[in-house]
């Protein structure tokens, strides 16, 4: 596929094995951009790898399987994709690390009327000892309280977030939702009304909360465009 798809990637090794993936990558002349890491290896789970040596590319976790996701994105990795993999999904996610890597030559060269980058249509959360899909279409917002995420609902329902606010702002469509702080991404379904306090811009939900959501200073300018879309 990429040979089919992403011309511009050269595949310089590949691995079958978490102790021949950590030897490759101790290797001096070895280097890598971008890496595929299936979950499931020979002799264990590629998150052993990150606990054995230093994962300096960009990665990309493919699995038959979405109970690991959590763990990828908790990882560091940049895109998770199900297997059997779909070329537009191949396309985003080698899009995504060629826009966060140092390196400008590298660029998937598209073969597809696909090229609109494709963003998460469900988040996966905890309750109690479930693991939850939650659609982002049913999310209010999203917040940081007490070293903790939470994915809270339009209905009210509160779910942990495992995943950095940092890391889930990337994968949500800017069109649909803006981070209003450092604690908070906001959905645009989600803003009942605005009201104004001084400098800044406190939102009222839909939903009934406790919790105060306010827009930074420094964000409240391009809050207002993104509002005014």
């Amino acid at each position: 596929m990429l040979r089919q798809y992403c011309t511009d990637i050269e595949v310089v090794g590949t691995t079958t094995s978490v102790a021949g993936t950590v030897e490759w990558l101790q290797e001096p002349t070895h280097r890598a951009d971008i890496l595929f890491m299936d979950v499931e290896l020979a002799d264990g789970v590629c998150f052993e790898i990150f606990r054995k040596t230093d994962v300096k590319g960009k990665v990309i976790m493919t699995t038959a399987y979405d109970t690991y996701a959590i763990k990828a994105f908790e990882a560091g990795s940049v895109d998770y994709l199900l297997k059997p993999i779909a070329p537009e999904a191949l396309l985003r996610a080698v899009s995504r690390c060629c826009t966060r890597t140092d390196k400008p030559n590298i660029e998937a060269t598209i073969k597809t009327s696909t090229e609109a980058r494709r963003y998460r249509e469900r988040l996966v959360v905890k309750f109690n000892d479930r693991i939850v899909p939650v659609p982002t279409t049913d999310i209010a917002y999203i917040c940081s309280e007490e070293k903790c995420n939470y994915v809270v609902t339009s209905t009210g329902c509160r779910y942990i977030l495992d995943a950095s606010l940092d890391v889930v702002a990337d994968v949500l469509d800017p069109e649909k939702f803006f981070k209003i702080s450092r604690s908070c991404i906001m959905a645009s379904r989600g803003i009942k009304s605005i009201v104004k306090q001084g400098g800044r811009l406190r939102i009222i939900p839909f939903v009934d909360t406790a919790e105060e959501l306010t827009v930074s200073r420094s964000r409240v300018d391009d809050f207002m465009s993104w509002l005014e879309r």
